[in-house]
Order: C-alpha cells, then sequence, then structure tokens
C-alpha cells in the first residue's frame, strides 16, 4: 500500500489581492527549485486541505495551494450572509489562478485537481494552454446541468432515507421543485437558524455519496457551521448559475489541451462523477490517459486513491 508523503509546512504564504475586494489565501510547499504545481480544491468553496500537500514528492515539486474566492482563508468569507457572492464566478476564479501565477513568478506549472477543481481545471487550461506542463485529475467533472441534475435528484432512488431529509429541510410546497434553486434560496433567508440548517442539510445530502465506506464520516473541519455555510452558499451559488459555463463548452474545447498530457484517476463506483463524463474526456483527448480504480467512490479516502494519485504524481515529478 503507498503511503502518503510526510506532513509539511508551507514555506512561504500571503493573502494575493486579486481585485474587487478580493483577498485569495496562497501557500507554497516543498522544493523552492521544484517542478511547480497549483493545487484547485473542489466544492466550490471546500478550501484547501492540508493533506493535499501530501501528494507530492516534496524533494521534487514546488506545491502552490491557494482557497478560492470567499473560502477556506481567503477574504471576504462566505459564512457571512452580507458578503456578495457576484464577483465569484468560474471566469474569476480563472483570472485569480493567471494572477497567482504570475505573483510566484512561475512560467509553466502541472495543473492538479478533484471534483470541482477539475471543471476549474479545464476552464483555466483551454484559457491558458501554454502555461501548463501536465495535468493530473481525480473525481472528473465538468459541472454540466444533466451532472448538477443527478446529483440533486437522480441519485435520489440510491438513497431514500437521505432525500426524504433532504426534501424535509424544504417547504413543503417547494419539495418537488429543484433543490439547488430552493437550497440556494435558503441559505440567503434571513433567519441565522434558517440558514445553518439548510447549509446541514446539503452536506448532510452530499455526505450520502461521498465514500464506498458505509460508515464514511467527514473530518471535524467540515462539520463547523463556518465551512458549512460559506461552502453551502458557495456550492449553490455556482450550481443555481450553471458555473457560468455553456452546456458542454469544456467538452467542446477539449481540443485545446492538445499536447498536454494528464492523468484522469477516477473510482469505479463514483456516484459524485460518475464515469461517463471522465469516458467522454479521455475518448476526445489523445493525450490522456485514463485511470480507473476499483471499488473506490468519489472520496479520495477510499482504498486505492491515494495510491494512484501518487504514482500519478511521482510519474510527472520529473518530466
Amino acid at each position: 500500500m503507498t503511503t502518503r508523503y510526510p506532513h509539511i509546512e508551507p514555506y512561504e504564504h500571503g493573502l494575493l489581492d486579486v481585485g474587487e475586494g478580493h483577498h485569495i489565501y496562497w501557500e507554497q510547499c516543498g522544493n523552492p527549485a521544484g517542478k511547480p504545481v497549483v493545487v484547485l480544491h473542489g466544492g466550490p468553496g471546500s478550501g484547501a486541505s492540508e493533506g493535499f500537500r501530501r501528494y507530492f514528492d516534496p524533494a521534487r515539486y514546488r506545491i502552490v495551494l491557494f482557497d478560492q474566492r470567499n473560502c477556506g482563508r481567503s477574504l471576504p468569507h462566505a459564512s457571512d450572509p452580507a458578503v456578495d457572492l457576484s464577483t465569484n464566478t468560474t471566469h474569476h476564479l480563472v483570472d485569480d489562478i493567471e494572477r497567482l501565477r504570475e505573483h510566484l513568478r512561475i512560467d509553466r506549472w502541472m495543473v492538479f485537481g478533484g471534483s470541482w477543481g477539475t471543471t476549474l481545471a479545464f476552464a483555466y487550461t483551454e484559457s491558458h494552454p501554454q502555461h501548463v506542463t501536465q495535468m493530473v485529475l481525480f473525481g472528473v467533472t465538468m459541472t454540466r446541468p444533466a451532472e448538477i441534475d443527478w446529483l440533486y435528484r437522480g441519485m435520489a432512488p440510491m438513497f431514500p432515507e437521505q432525500w426524504h431529509t433532504f426534501r424535509q429541510g424544504v417547504p413543503e410546497d417547494q419539495r418537488d421543485g429543484d433543490m439547488v434553486t430552493v437550497y440556494y434560496h435558503l441559505l440567503q433567508h434571513p433567519d441565522a437558524e434558517v440558514r445553518l440548517q439548510a447549509a446541514r442539510d446539503w452536506h448532510d445530502w452530499e455526505n450520502a455519496s461521498l465514500s464506498v465506506d458505509p460508515n464514511y464520516q467527514p473530518g471535524a473541519s467540515r462539520l463547523t457551521p463556518t465551512f458549512q455555510l460559506a461552502r453551502a452558499r458557495i456550492v449553490t451559488h455556482y450550481f443555481y448559475h450553471k458555473a457560468w459555463l455553456e452546456d458542454g463548452i469544456l467538452l467542446k474545447n477539449i481540443g485545446k489541451l492538445a499536447g498536454i498530457p494528464a492523468i484522469l484517476i477516477q473510482g469505479r463506483l463514483d456516484l459524485g462523477a460518475p464515469m461517463m463524463t471522465v469516458w467522454e474526456v479521455s475518448q476526445a483527448w489523445p493525450d490522456s490517459e485514463l485511470v480507473i480504480v476499483y471499488g473506490a467512490g468519489h472520496s479520495i479516502s477510499d482504498t486505492g486513491m491515494a495510491e494512484a494519485i501518487i504514482a500519478a504524481t511521482d510519474r510527472f515529478a520529473s518530466q
């Protein structure tokens, strides 16, 4: 069994002013003279996990992590209901990545991402392919309307108990409506208790399908009101607006990634990002290699996922 690399601390960190009142937290770990890689976290709104530092050989990689707008250690924080999210869109995040690259004086870097981070990775790299050396992506999704519908309606028959609870959390006359829309508005409710309960219910539904482990429990940091309120606000904000992406545009533009080697890692039992999307990507992108982890779901902690991810980063470390 592959062991993740030892825990490391950043050798540099800061807040980068990216405009419109936003300051994004960033950090660098590993070898300052190593191969640059930027880590794109999921969610949207989950923030950069310290655990991501451990998927790279610290002697060979210059590891750049950052918290996307309004989450993690970035400011202002979406847990404050007064914080306006109108300047937090996919296109703003793509621009932020470029500002961070320029700020750190990196010419080209590898792009690493999981779940929502893969959607952002496609959007960024299709816009700036000249600055990307390779890509390692896991839990691949393109945040298309059909994928969003699957998450908040389509998979309901697979988790009837949790779906019942999820629907009970909204007004009775809205339980047959679009759950993303309903929760998007609940999370803007003037009553703080209503907002907090909606955030809890949102995460409880998501947690039902994250892992193949029936005893899976999210980490303690994901159970705090601050985390859940911010993340639920940002996720519903993105999904309500279909991530500001034309339906299918990222797959349509996949040819822009020609010549960029990639390893796509997918749990065969991933319900959060079913196999169809990654299969479509692999068919349309000759430079990509699809690695299927049988027995794993969407969680990076599922058996075999860490091994596959570290094998990928090790392969690219010297290229």
